[in-house]
């Protein structure tokens, strides 16, 4: 746990919105935002990080709004991860497994499932929004 805390820095330096830093998209589920993990003081903290990382022109946060009844992440989370070298993969992670999509047709059936969440999503501008409601909730 100690090692894991360690490192935040050093992960919180790549993501710093710099020109070099790597681009991120992220589409959280409405409930997550919601959810005071930690407490109130926590969570609070969580969001308003939230809403600094989403001003960085490398970082794309988007909310899906519980109302999307049919939407595309109803089988679960998953990751994709653009490697320097070009190729992407999968990561799919339920509860105590984890593995990793090397296979170009899963890579694509989940980089499709992607698209297709980020469309149902909130925007950017108007997910922010959602956060900064919520921060003014807690």
């Amino acid at each position: 746990m100690e090692r894991q805390v360690a490192a935040r820095p050093a992960r919180q330096e790549i993501v710093d919105g710099s020109r070099t830093a790597p681009v991120f998209s992220f589409v959280q589920d409405e409930a997550t935002p919601r959810r005071p993990i930690g407490g109130k003081m926590v969570m609070r903290r969580q969001l308003e990080r939230l809403l600094e990382a989403g001003q960085f022109r490398n970082i794309d946060i988007r909310v899906l709004p519980l109302d999307r009844e049919d939407n595309a992440a109803l089988a679960g989370s998953f990751r994709l991860l653009r490697l320097k070298e070009g190729k992407t993969v999968g990561l799919d992670e339920v509860q105590l497994i984890s593995r990793v999509l090397a296979d170009p047709k899963d890579v694509q059936v989940l980089e499709m499932r992607h698209g297709i969440i980020r469309a149902q999503a909130l925007t950017p501008r108007g997910s922010l929004a959602f956060i900064e409601k919520v921060l003014g909730e807690t």
